[in-house]
């Protein structure tokens, strides 16, 4: 990162942040996206099997992997405020923090799995392939943390380079331990869906050993010396990173839980429907990863401008982004609307689960629009450090409109299955419009503050 002076500086930089991080996204979730698909062509069964699974294993995943995203913002503002002596003693305590947090979840998911699964009303096979696919993917659960945590100390200095050309080199590790473990070659045993999960486990640890050598050998990271010297676990530097942590893990798992919840709801429905609803929803986040990327950015890019006190810089940044997302949004939106045909079949050759998949695409339209605003807006909070309200606003919006508001549609009107989607499209609309509230409130306030000084 660096200080720009004029709005065409401002762009290429935000263009050298963003375009890795897309990649890396756009990647990191083509293994979820091949999961799905290759899941798919193994039946109907380990499609819908996969999809409960994502839907409990994902939220909690997202949640945690939020919570380490608070030190992209920490290094970000170190580093805007030439406090990079700081950063090693930071991130040290980062990785203890992502380890503690994924012996706990682990423990907890063994003994929830069960009962969580008891109160669905799944096919025997479709509840099988759910629960070993979150116990096997669970498996690399710390590598995960922990190389989400390296991660974002290392986009929080600007150099998204590096994690995009990690993911780069474990998707096709990713997508041939798919093959192998999911259709069973080269002597494996057939699991399933069930491989899917085995595969990710063991991506997870190849992308963690990859950003540790990285970091040790690589400049300008290896002059931070963030494994040379070790220290001692600081409980105090845990609580204060947890604070700024906890308000993004736990808004990204209200956001990302509503869809995990409303797939729960809809195990009351045929096999064909919980498949269409995965493979629709898949897709749908597949093309989420662009603004979750812009977001990604304005959070580095806002807070270096926060640190060093250039508000006005900052707010460009923001604005900047928001317009970026729109853009995208009305592209994301004609590619569903042309090549429903095309998406769905990508899924499973089943006529009805193709035909659920396109109708639920229709839904997943309007999801861009209110994503285009509500993500970007969520990155660039984060840079300022201004994540409590989000907290709530997320609640609020995701949980106590979105919803609510999906059930009464699916079971007071007529459109049944699709009204959860409806609904969802109700609460991501609220939050982009609170969201963008506060941003807007904040900004004026932090404006005014300078003027004054």
């Amino acid at each position: 990162m660096h200080q720009t002076t004029t709005f065409k500086e401002k762009i290429r930089l935000f263009m050298i942040i963003l375009i890795p991080i897309l990649i890396t996204q756009v990647s990191m979730y083509a293994m979820n996206f091949f999961d799905t698909i290759m899941s798919g062509q193994a039946g109907a069964s380990d499609l819908a099997g996969v999809a409960i699974g994502s839907s409990l294993w994902v939220p909690v995943q997202m949640a945690i992997v939020g919570i380490l995203m608070a030190m992209s913002p920490i290094v970000a503002q170190l580093t805007g405020a030439k406090e990079e002596a700081k950063i090693p003693f930071t991130v040290q305590q980062g990785i203890y923090l992502a380890i503690g947090l994924g012996i706990i979840v682990t423990v907890v998911g063994l003994f929830l799995i069960d009962p969580i699964l008891s109160l669905m009303d799944l096919e025997s096979r479709v509840q099988h392939v759910a629960k070993y696919y979150i116990l096997t993917i669970g498996t690399g659960m710390i590598p995960l943390f922990v190389y989400n945590l390296i991660r974002s100390y290392i986009d929080g200095l600007g150099h998204t380079r590096i994690s995009m050309a990690i993911v780069l080199v474990s998707l096709p590790v990713n997508i041939l331990l798919n093959y192998i473990f999911i259709f069973g070659k080269f002597g494996v045993p057939e699991f399933g869906g069930i491989g899917a999960g085995i595969a990710s486990a063991l991506t997870f640890l190849v992308n963690l050993i990859l950003s540790i050598w990285i970091v040790h050998y690589v400049r300008p990271f290896r002059d931070h010396r963030i494994f040379h010297k070790l220290v001692k676990p600081s409980v105090s530097e845990w609580a204060s990173q947890l604070r700024i942590g906890i308000p993004i893990g736990f808004s990204i798992f209200f956001e990302v839980s509503i869809f995990s919840a409303v797939t729960f709801m809809l195990s009351a429905y045929s096999t064909n429907t919980i498949a269409a609803h995965q493979a629709a929803i898949n897709f749908a986040s597949f093309l989420y990863m662009i603004p979750l990327s812009i977001a990604m950015s304005l959070t580095i890019a806002v807070g270096f401008e926060v640190g060093a006190k250039r508000f006005r810089d900052a707010r460009t940044y923001s604005y900047m982004g928001i317009l970026s997302g729109i853009v995208i949004a009305f592209l994301a939106g004609g590619i569903i609307y042309l090549l429903d045909d095309q998406v769905a079949s990508l899924y499973s050759d089943q006529a009805e689960v193709i035909s659920l998949t396109k109708q639920f695409l229709y839904y997943a339209i309007f999801f861009q629009f209110a994503d285009a605003v509500g993500a970007p807006v969520q990155g660039i909070l984060r840079g300022y450090k201004d994540v409590n309200i989000t907290f709530w606003m997320s609640l609020v919006s995701y949980w106590l409109i979105g919803l609510p508001s999906g059930w009464l549609f699916a079971n007071y009107t007529g459109l049944d299955a699709f009204g959860y989607w409806l609904g969802l499209i109700v609460g991501l609309s609220a939050g982009a419009i609170t969201l963008f509230g506060r941003m807007y409130y904040l900004q004026h306030k932090l404006a005014k503050g300078a003027a004054i000084k």
